[in-house]
């Protein structure tokens, strides 16, 4: 069974606020770089994306390269094509059809998942809070990355906010990705 991978970016104060990361200052775009990269190595870890309908949309409008409307520093480009290539999975109740290499799940999201976990290839990727929260509820997620800003936000969203039980988990691989940035991985203690 393929693994299921989660990564967020996330504030020393549990802030997800994609908005908030990194702040603004003289090493944002140090830190951007180095956030891209670490995405780009952690995506690639995967052959398909599970997104939900505010990640899918949110993503699709930043990084699909046929309808760009904007031209992002090259050095984004590798994540760019990363993703834009990828298959997407898109979990949604409220959009009616989606493109860009995905297609709806629907239904029951534990079935669904396990179904999507049970097909050949590398792993599933996710990002984001709220799919994420309910992937985390079913015990879905073999791993988590925490991708731990060296700040702190001190406004919302957190990260894991209302989760209903304590999930345990053990390290697995800690890397320095620049700009005082830390990648931290865990797989749940079964």
């Amino acid at each position: 069974m393929r693994p299921l991978l989660y990564s967020i970016n996330v504030t020393l104060d549990g802030c997800v606020d994609h908005n908030a990361i990194p702040p603004e200052g003289p090493r944002q775009e140090e830190a951007l770089r180095a956030i891209h990269r670490n995405a780009t190595q952690s995506i690639a870890r995967a052959d398909a994306l599970l997104f939900g309908r505010v990640t899918y949309q949110m993503m699709e409008g930043a990084w699909r390269l046929a309808t760009r409307t904007s031209t992002p520093p090259e050095w984004t480009e590798p994540f760019a094509r990363t993703i834009d290539a990828m298959q997407k999975h898109v979990v949604s109740s409220t959009l009616d059809r989606v493109d860009w290499n995905a297609e709806l799940v629907r239904g029951d999201l534990a079935e669904a998942v396990l179904k999507l976990k049970q097909q050949p290839g590398k792993a599933l990727f996710t990002g984001g809070v709220k799919l994420p929260m309910a992937l985390a509820e079913l015990g879905l997620i073999d791993e988590y990355e925490f991708v731990l800003q060296p700040g702190i936000a001190g406004h919302g969203p957190t990260l894991f906010a209302g989760l209903s039980r304590y999930v345990e988990l053990t390290p697995i691989d800690r890397r320095e990705i620049g700009a005082g940035i830390v990648a931290l991985r865990y797989a749940p203690r079964r």
